[in-house]
């Protein structure tokens, strides 16, 4: 069973932000399944590698989007997507590093910060982007 289930109260009425936060939640769910699974290091890290790299592409989409709208809240949105990535890439060295408790933290973080991030950062730029055509 998926860790998080997309549904509508994760939309942010922006279709490409919406897709990659599918894509996303995609990523943690199959990283779930992966340690879940019991399976080798080599997967459950190249999917540790493949969520910080999809999430800085991630952030700099909507970063773009923070500076062509000129969005009033950028500075302390870019905060929270470095210490994001901050965070992965800890876990990630944790995880290298062979400590064995780092799949249920990395599982409760991961799912509670996007979760929060989606459902309460990501949510005040709905509205702005969309008042400027942004759908």
């Amino acid at each position: 069973m998926a860790l998080i289930q997309w549904n509508d109260s994760l939309s942010v009425n922006i279709a490409e932000i919406d897709q990659q936060h599918r894509k996303l939640i995609s990523l943690i769910n199959d990283l779930n399944e992966a340690m879940s699974k019991g399976q080798g290091r080599t997967v459950v890290g190249k999917i540790i590698q493949g969520l910080t790299e999809y999430t800085k592409s991630h952030f700099a989409l909507e970063e773009r989007y923070f500076v062509a709208f000129n969005y009033p809240e950028t500075s302390r949105h870019k905060k929270e997507h470095a210490e994001f990535i901050a965070k992965v890439s800890e876990f990630r060295d944790e995880y290298e590093k062979g400590r064995l408790a780092l799949s249920i933290d990395v599982m409760n973080y991961l799912s509670d910060w996007l979760r929060h991030h989606i459902k309460g950062v990501d949510k005040k730029y709905s509205a702005f982007f969309n008042e400027r055509g942004l759908k």
